[in-house]
């Protein structure tokens, strides 16, 4: 605003980051006058809000609000106009300052500062009371409906209010006014320092230090309420009913009751500061209706608000709370409830007279920091609960703010109490507080006390899930108003089988059909949006749908609803599968009101319109034949058919042709006689349709056309039947081979009828799936080529008499392997078998299989053991011991088994058989003598060279369960490594192996085996003082041949350690001592050579060793020494006789 000569009664912001321009000017509904002038404007960034001084002395503010845009994330600034602080002057100057955001005005006279107060305002008794202004009041009474401005002596900083007075004070004087009428009356006024104040009947209850004065409304005290200096000092009242509760600054609460003439404490004082974790401060008591319970917000200790609303149970003397953080009380039942989450609270009541229901009003956690100067721009919720000892906390309701209402004021059911937000428009407002219904009473405000209480029963006991009790509390209920009003509740409960009942006793027949219909839908949010629908609630049922993502059933909702747009944005984002439906939907819609242009674009969108477009185009049809050529080959062959029908057979072939319609173009031409034209169309195209109907027209004069043109319409039927009805036996049969069984049936019939080219009948036959009737046939005319065709084709379903006659036949005609194949086919297993043997056929593995019959009803087991073993013993006469075996396995024959594997054996071990097939069937067998024979020849191969055939013996050994041949396999394995390798320590291993094996096995022997494990025992214990021997020469050789020496004296030395190898041992000691003791060695190998006269001692010593001695003693070697090798072979022959 600019310029003093002509001062503005309006100002104009603009936005800097666009174009945007507004004008702002207070508005007299609000308290301001026609052509009042702004002088001066001061913008306050902290609190958002822009002040402007006028020249009546008036303060007008706007207050920033964001409000959402129509688009996600798009925001819009709004001003809203306050109303006006006035000063009195003329207000020359404003500006913000300090770090508490007062503001300083000059108005000429006098230099104020100004703070901001939260406007009071108090609810009880039906009687509300809202500030406006520092000083004025709006006064509303529910129950006369009268409403009442109070313009105050003082600046008001709170308000309270009874069913026939009002209190206002300001912290240093209080004063009362009476309610009489339509009138309000100053009954008493008188100074008191005060910051809270309560009013019960004709008692003011006012704090000071240490205690609560109760006084009269002139001032007068009538009782003292003293606390102890532990207690602290009150500082928070709340009276609701004839109970009194007081907060202190220490988180002390005490509960007393008024309904006596003298207060009475009613319960004993109750520290919160040792209940409650991280307690600041109280910031607001509230008690029920019976002074059982008080709620209570708190600040941390931090000086943030608590997200909890606590809870003391007088009688119980507990506390418990709900955290509206993470939506769950600290007890009872928790809800499945999401909406309350991230909340905190900023307000909260009891009712005016039900002790057990709770309301609270929660801002986002977010928005915590702005609570002191708008709620404005927060989603504010109001959320119910149940309170009771039993049960606990149950969240009853949840439900956003009303808009237009500025706060929660109380709870009085059936209503919400809000005050109003002011209006910037210029209309009058006839009060400031309002009320809303309670979601269970919506309909029901004017209901009776007993239905009243019948209605919280019920949602209380359906909150907790007794439905007995529920349905008990309204079972006197007539009305359909509260059937229908319960059932609403069962919407936001989710509760089905209540809602039937109550749709029962509505009588709404309908609703209860759709409702059962909705049960098909999986998700039982589907079928409570159902109920919603049928009940009205539009809102939750589109909620219940996008929560359970049923985007098909939203689209239809919207659809039904008329919300098209919204319907085309779901299909196209969510429902992709019902686009095209939802915009042909849209179409007839349109059409139907009116708007072709638009149903149009529609009807092409869904891909509907070369139908549709026409249809809704055709009595117009110069429209209709532009939208044809703009659109060309869409819609081509409707406008063809169209002209057709107009007789302009020129035209429509011209557009037949467009749309590719040759049927169409065919059909013309054959009506105009140009038969060669269609002709010529039909063979070009192969359109099949087109074929038809040519062939048609020709059958009348020209059959092998007609024939032709049904063959190119793969009409083989009707082919068949014209070259049957005129003889064309030749072309009969290729058609009957290209078109389906019955009609190469017919086909064979007709040649087997007619007599002639029976081969083709016996081929139709065949290739149709009439196997017997094609063989019976073959067989009547001697077609061996067209059996041997058929015979490929039979198998084990076949009809087993029809084998055997097959196979007859192949016998017959020196066929003998198929013979076999069909007669083992027809499980004709012995005449296969003799068949087999009268004419020397070899019986493959596969043949053996398919004879080999699985354990069934239709053999016996003896009967099928039988023939496993003729099958065996034809392969044993065919040399076949590998199949032989397997089948005496399979047979159970355990002797015969055992003495066909010793004939394989043999037969194998001359032809140098692959080892593999003997491991292959002594596993097969798994009879532990075949596991015994088998290691045992594994034995007579080369096994030290084979590390694979060493553990098989050792594996077949232990299935065996030959522990003694076992021990004798490792004897054998220890002896040859003594014997080629010295490895005593390998030997050492092996014949503890036997050991432990030989202490396993039976003693069978009458003691023998004890003496053999002796003897065992005690070549364990000499070649292990060896093997101590050799390991300790590197670290003591002198006691190492000390020890050697020892060993030499032991008896039966030789046969566990060999003396070569112990001479040897100290003969290599002393050559590797130098000269001095050459001699010692020489007297070593002199006395090895009378010990083992006939052995080389080469083999035991060194060559290095003994080159050394003759080098240095000159004693030259014997020949006799030199070495010798004998070649001798010895042959083990298994002595087969004793099988």
């Amino acid at each position: 605003a600019t310029g003093r000569d002509a001062l503005p009664s309006h100002q104009r912001l603009r936005d800097n980051t666009g174009s945007n321009c507004r004008c702002l000017k207070p508005f007299s509904t609000l308290g301001y006058e026609r052509g009042e002038m702004i002088n001066c404007v001061s913008y306050c960034a902290g609190k958002e809000i822009l002040a402007a001084g006028t020249t009546n002395g008036r303060i007008a503010m706007w207050r920033m609000v964001v409000q959402s845009g129509s688009s996600r994330g798009d925001t819009k600034p709004q001003w809203k106009l306050q109303t006006p602080t006035e000063i009195g002057g003329n207000v020359t100057q404003l500006q913000w300052g300090s770090n508490l955001n007062l503001l300083a005005a000059n108005n000429s006279n006098t230099v104020l500062i100004l703070c901001e107060h939260v406007m009071s305002a108090h609810f009880s008794h039906q009687v509300a009371a809202v500030q406006l202004s520092p000083t004025q009041l709006n006064i509303t009474q529910f129950h006369t409906g009268l409403h009442f401005s109070l313009q105050s002596d003082i600046h008001v900083r709170g308000v309270c209010v009874t069913k026939d007075s009002v209190t206002v004070w300001n912290g240093k004087q209080v004063t009362v006014y009476e309610l009489s009428g339509t009138s309000l009356r100053n009954t008493g006024s008188f100074p008191c320092d005060s910051h809270v104040v309560a009013v019960h009947g004709e008692n003011l209850y006012t704090v000071e230090p240490n205690r609560v004065q109760i006084r009269t409304p002139q001032g007068t005290v009538k009782q003292l309420l003293t606390f102890s200096k532990a207690e602290g000092n009150p500082v928070l009242l709340n009276v609701r009913q004839s109970y009194l509760v007081v907060g202190t600054d220490t988180a002390n609460i005490r509960v007393f009751d008024l309904s006596r003439r003298d207060a009475k404490a009613h319960c004993s004082t109750k520290n919160l500061a040792d209940q409650i974790p991280n307690l600041g401060a109280l910031r607001s008591v509230k008690c029920n209706a019976n002074g059982s319970q008080v709620s209570i917000l708190i600040s941390q200790v931090n000086g943030r608000p608590d997200h909890k609303v606590y809870f003391y149970d007088v009688e119980m003397d507990t506390v418990t709370h709900f955290d509206f953080f993470t939506g769950r009380p600290s007890s009872g039942i928790s809800q499945e409830e999401e909406s309350e989450n991230g909340h905190s609270p900023v307000s909260h009541f009891w009712d005016e007279s039900e002790p057990r229901l709770f309301v609270c009003e929660t801002v986002p956690v977010s928005s915590e920091s702005i609570l002191n100067s708008s709620l404005d721009m927060v989603d504010v919720l109001v959320v119910t609960l149940f309170c009771t000892q039993e049960h606990g906390l149950l969240l009853q309701d949840c439900s956003p703010r009303p808009p237009g209402m500025q706060a929660l004021l109380a709870l009085d059911v059936p209503y919400y109490y809000y005050s109003c937000k002011v209006r910037t428009e210029p209309v009058c407002v006839p009060h400031m507080v309002s009320r809303k219904a309670l979601r269970d009473f919506v309909g029901l405000e004017n209901c009776e006390k007993a239905t009243r209480d019948a209605m919280l029963n019920f949602s209380f006991y359906l909150t907790i899930g007794d439905m007995d009790e529920a349905f008990k509390s309204i079972k006197l209920i007539k009305s359909k108003a509260v059937w229908e009003n319960m059932a609403r509740m069962c919407v936001k409960t989710r509760r089905l089988d209540v809602a039937r009942v109550c749709l029962g006793n509505m009588g709404n027949a309908r609703a209860a059909k759709a409702l059962k219909e909705a049960e098909a839908e999986p998700e039982p949010e589907t079928q409570v949006a159902m109920l919603a629908i049928q009940l009205g609630m539009l809102e939750d049922a589109e909620n219940l749908y996008k929560s359970c993502q049923r985007y098909d059933l939203l689209n239809n909702f919207y659809q039904a609803s008329g919300k098209w747009q919204q319907a085309l944005e779901t299909a196209e984002v969510h429902d992709r599968i019902h686009l095209r439906a939802t915009y042909y939907s849209y179409a007839k819609y349109l059409e139907s009101m009116g708007d072709k242009t638009l149903a149009l674009t529609y009807y092409e969108k869904s891909d509907t319109h070369r139908v549709e477009v026409p249809r809704m185009l055709q009595d117009d049809t110069s429209s209709l034949e532009i939208y044809v050529n703009k659109m060309k080959d869409n819609i081509y062959k409707w406008w063809a058919q169209y002209l057709e029908s107009q007789a302009d057979l020129d035209s429509a072939l011209h557009f037949y042709e467009c749309a590719q319609d040759y049927l169409s173009l065919v059909r013309i031409f054959c009506y105009r006689g140009d038969i060669q034209k269609a002709s010529e169309i039909a063979n070009n195209t192969g359109d099949r349709a087109a074929s038809y109907h040519l062939a048609r027209h020709y059958e009348g004069h020209d059959i092998k056309q007609a024939v032709h043109f049904y063959t190119r319409a793969q009409a083989y039927n009707n082919a068949i039947r014209l070259c049957k009805e005129n003889g064309l036996d030749d072309q009969l049969m290729n058609l009957a081979l290209l078109s389906n069984p019955e009609d190469m049936m017919e086909a064979a019939c007709y040649y087997e009828e007619k007599g002639s080219h029976l081969d083709r009948a016996v081929a139709l036959y065949h290739k149709a799936g009439y196997v017997s009737r094609a063989l019976e046939l073959a067989f009547a005319t001697e077609q061996f080529g067209a059996l041997e065709m058929i015979a490929e084709d039979l198998n084990e379903s076949s009809d087993p008499a029809l084998l055997a006659r097959c196979s007859d036949f192949f016998s017959t005609h020196s066929k003998y392997e198929k013979s076999v194949e069909l007669l083992v086919a027809a499980k004709k297993y012995h005449q296969a078998l003799e068949l087999c043997v009268t004419q020397n056929l070899t019986i493959t593995e596969d043949l053996a299989e398919r004879m080999t019959v699985p354990d069934s009803k239709d053999m016996s087991e003896e009967a099928r053991k039988e023939l496993l073993e003729r099958i065996a013993d034809c392969c044993m006469r065919q040399g076949n011991y590998h199949l032989a075996t397997k089948k005496y396995t399979q047979a159970g024959n355990k002797l015969k088994v055992i003495i066909r594997l010793c004939v394989m054996l043999l037969h194998w071990k001359r032809n140098n058989c692959d080892t593999e097939k003997i491991v292959f069937f002594a596993n097969v067998s798994r009879q532990k003598e075949l596991f015994i024979l088998a290691a045992n020849y594994l034995q007579s191969l080369d096994w030290r060279k084979d590390p694979d055939i060493l553990k098989t013996i050792i594996g077949f050994y232990t299935k065996g369960r030959a522990p003694d041949l076992l021990a004798g396999f490792y004897e054998a394995c220890a002896q040859v490594e003594i014997d080629d390798y010295q490895n005593y320590e390998k030997a050492l291993d092996a014949l503890t192996e036997a050991s432990k094996c030989l202490s396993k096995a039976k003693d069978a022997s009458s003691g023998q085996q004890e003496v053999r494990l002796a003897d065992l025992q005690h070549k364990i214990t000499l070649i292990r003082k060896f093997v101590h021997i050799r390991s300790l020469y590197s670290e003591d050789a002198s006691e190492a041949v000390q020890l050697c020496e020892t060993l030499l004296e032991e008896p039966e030395l030789d046969p566990a350690v060999r003396i070569g190898d112990v001479f040897g041992f100290l003969i290599e000691h002393h050559c590797q001592q130098g000269n001095f003791q050459l001699v010692t060695a020489n007297r070593k190998l002199e006395q090895l050579q009378k010990l083992l006269p006939s052995q080389n001692v080469s083999y035991y010593i060194s060559q290095a060793s003994l080159v050394a001695l003759q080098k240095e003693l000159g004693i030259p070697m014997d020949r006799s020494d030199k070495i010798h090798i004998s070649k001798e072979e010895d042959e083990v022959e298994e002595d087969l006789n004793m099988f």
